[in-house]
């Protein structure tokens, strides 16, 4: 199963910058979007469907925010909206689809950029999250997690880790947690098979220059559970694809 990542900052403003004709070159078999901002009904999804793709959407309940949606050619067995936490799923924040005996969680961690507000809620969310992951792992050992998980690992995922200590999505804490979650048994499966440095999959748009200059941070990832490690066939990150300010993650796995 070839799996896509893709944080497409607005479905509806990534169509105008040529997702369609990305989408027809058949990069995936699976394609897990986040932050789409729109209802299914809000985009002509027929697009997608005479791409070859089914559709998936689940929606934040305000207009214009977050969401998640999976683009796939292979009809999942089981389709499950949120993970019954109510401000997540009011933030439309995850998907889960049953392949046979995979579960795959297309997930839009929270951002905390904006404030004390939002970061402390980031917090309890990742918390939340965690406690549901070890539970979800009991039943479903076998399990992909996709998303933009708001997180630069290491300091290897990330241009300036000095000038950014103090910066949302770099905090002690938040590495401290995505060190628990790798240590309770998931394998980061685009550093399992690649060590080297200046891999990013994000990069501001405030200043337009810093993705010519490569000065990015690596905070999309697709991670498996440890029953799954050694499925892994080959793993990228496609930073000349230019619809948003993510780019594409990329994951063949043997399921």
């Amino acid at each position: 199963m070839r799996i896509i990542s893709y944080n497409v900052n607005g479905i509806r403003a990534a169509l105008k910058k040529g997702f369609l004709d990305w989408l027809k070159t058949d990069p995936a078999d699976v394609i897990c979007l986040q932050e789409t901002k729109a209802l299914k009904e809000n985009v002509d999804h027929k697009l997608f469907n005479d791409a070859g793709y089914h559709d998936y959407w689940f929606s934040a309940q305000k207009k214009g925010y977050s969401g998640v949606a999976v683009f796939t050619k292979i009809v999942p067995d089981k389709i499950e909206l949120g993970n019954g936490h109510k401000v997540s799923d009011d933030e439309g924040r995850i998907m889960q689809l049953d392949f046979n005996d995979v579960k795959l969680i297309n997930a839009y961690f929270p951002s905390g950029t904006s404030g004390d507000i939002r970061q402390t809620f980031k917090y309890k969310w990742l918390d939340e999250f965690f406690t549901w992951l070890n539970e979800l792992k009991k039943k479903h050992p076998r399990l992909v997690l996709c998303g933009d998980y708001n997180i630069a690992h290491k300091e290897i995922d990330i241009h300036d880790p000095k000038g950014n200590k103090n910066s949302s999505g770099f905090l002690p804490e938040e590495r401290k947690w995505m060190d628990k979650f790798f240590e309770s048994g998931w394998t980061d499966s685009f550093r399992e098979l690649h060590a080297e440095p200046h891999r990013y999959s994000w990069w501001s748009q405030r200043f337009p220059m810093v993705r010519l200059q490569n000065k990015g941070w690596r905070i999309d990832y697709i991670n498996v559970t440890d029953p799954l490690k050694n499925k892994l066939k080959y793993a990228e990150i496609f930073p000349d694809v230019k619809h948003s300010d993510h780019c594409p993650v990329y994951l063949d796995i043997e399921i």
